[in-house]
């Protein structure tokens, strides 16, 4: 992993726009590249969806959503600043379950009393994230002093200890079969199950949180995207590409490296409690290795390193078991779960192992770079024809004058001074 994170480019500081004539390109001109439309039209179709899609999809979507807020955070951490990180599932689960419990009511549910704080539903979202960097921040000093393997191995063992709180302490987590997780209420106004029409279409719990799920990733797209492309992107990537010539000019190796894995772990927080509130029932069966391995997955297909990777990684790892599920009657050798075929998550779990696997031999800068480099990719500079020049009667006759051998000095004079 840690040769294949110094193989991924970086994403390069935004440079200015130019015109074809070699001028700074106006806002009028950017407005009519055709990414710019796609951009509105995805955009605009983004919108839309709630309006058509039925529940199944929206929450496909969510989950989504939900992957990729992580996966920015582990591709910030793994992909840029090159530190490998088994435990990030640990981290989702500080945050799905921290909700829970910040802005849970105490109650006795499945034999278990379980504790609750009572907070408002956005300030406990809020501390939930804060919550999950705090515990990164305890882990910071062994992130900041390991690398490669060697911090593969210590955060896999967040996920042993993970799992062991999660399934013991249940006053906290409700144990094997979890704890309900409390909608979430912002401004007088709750993303649950009771129906609000809007333009003739009822909106549940999954549509109103579609577009709180889309105002998170957008927001932390942005500041990601904004972190790559200026300093301490740069940093990060010094630390990648050679830690001891980034230590020389100056850079903070140890300091960085903690930074960034507390940042990374925020941004798990976000995304557990993002699951959390799609699920409406956290388990702790859900936050594995498995999971772990699954965001590994989804940075090395999107591509390493690119905010924009992340999100095409964790969409395609995150929908692929959805739509096998969704078309198991339709799709050759695979069956429907509990019928004793080839069920929907093995299948999908193989064709993304596949695809790490061609991802690494043929494509190293994952499907986020087979587009970019397409978009990219130089055309050759018109050259000014060269003009015969007509040549006089006297220069005809003459010889190349480059062609003709250099007379050597003539020797000097032994008593003449140099």
């Amino acid at each position: 992993m840690s040769d294949t994170t110094a193989e991924a480019a970086p994403e390069a500081p935004a440079a200015p726009a130019t015109a074809p004539g070699g001028g700074a390109e106006s806002f009028t001109e950017r407005l009519r590249r055709p990414r710019t439309y796609a951009v509105l039209i995805g955009s605009l179709l983004l919108l839309v969806l709630p309006f058509y899609l039925d529940r199944f999809w929206l929450q496909a979507g969510l989950f989504a959503m939900a992957a990729a807020i992580g996966a920015i955070g582990l591709n910030m951490l793994t992909g840029a600043t090159g530190q490998l990180s088994m435990g990030h599932a640990f981290f989702l689960a500080v945050g799905a379950y921290g909700y829970c419990v910040l802005a849970g009511e105490s109650s006795t549910e499945n034999g278990h009393t379980l504790t609750g704080l009572g907070l408002p539903t956005w300030l406990a979202a809020i501390l939930a994230v804060l919550l999950a960097g705090a515990a990164g921040g305890l882990f910071s000093p062994i992130a900041g002093r390991l690398r490669g393997a060697y911090l593969g191995i210590a955060t896999l063992a967040l996920i042993f200890i993970g799992q062991h709180v999660l399934f013991n302490a249940g006053s906290l987590t409700g144990g094997y079969n979890g704890r309900a997780v409390p909608p979430l209420s912002l401004f007088g106004f709750t993303f649950d199950d009771t129906e609000v029409v809007v333009a003739a279409v009822p909106f549940g719990s999954s549509e109103k949180l579609w577009y709180a799920g889309l105002a998170a990733l957008l927001l932390s797209a942005l500041f990601a995207r904004g972190v790559l492309r200026g300093r301490p992107g740069r940093a990060m990537n010094a630390i990648r590409d050679h830690r001891i010539a980034a230590g020389v000019m100056g850079v903070p190796v140890a300091r960085y490296r903690a930074g960034v894995f507390v940042l990374s772990s925020m941004y798990a927080g976000l995304a557990g409690v993002l699951l959390a509130l799609v699920f409406q029932r956290t388990v702790p069966e859900y936050f594995g290795m498995i999971l772990s391995l699954e965001y590994l997955a989804m940075i090395v297909i999107g591509g390493l390193g690119s905010v924009a990777g992340a999100v095409i990684g964790a969409a395609f790892v995150t929908l692929l078991p959805q739509v096998f599920t969704h078309y198991s009657d339709s799709l050759p050798l695979v069956s429907a779960p509990g019928t004793g075929g080839l069920a929907p998550g093995e299948a999908s779990r193989y064709l993304y192992g596949a695809a790490v696997v061609a991802v690494v031999l043929f494509l190293p800068g994952g499907l986020a770079r087979l587009g970019l480099a397409r978009a990219k990719k130089p055309s050759a500079p018109n050259r000014p024809k060269a003009t015969k020049q007509s040549a006089s009667p006297n220069q005809s006759a003459l010889p190349n004058q480059s062609a003709l051998p250099k007379q050597s000095a003539p020797p000097k004079n032994p008593g003449e001074k140099s």
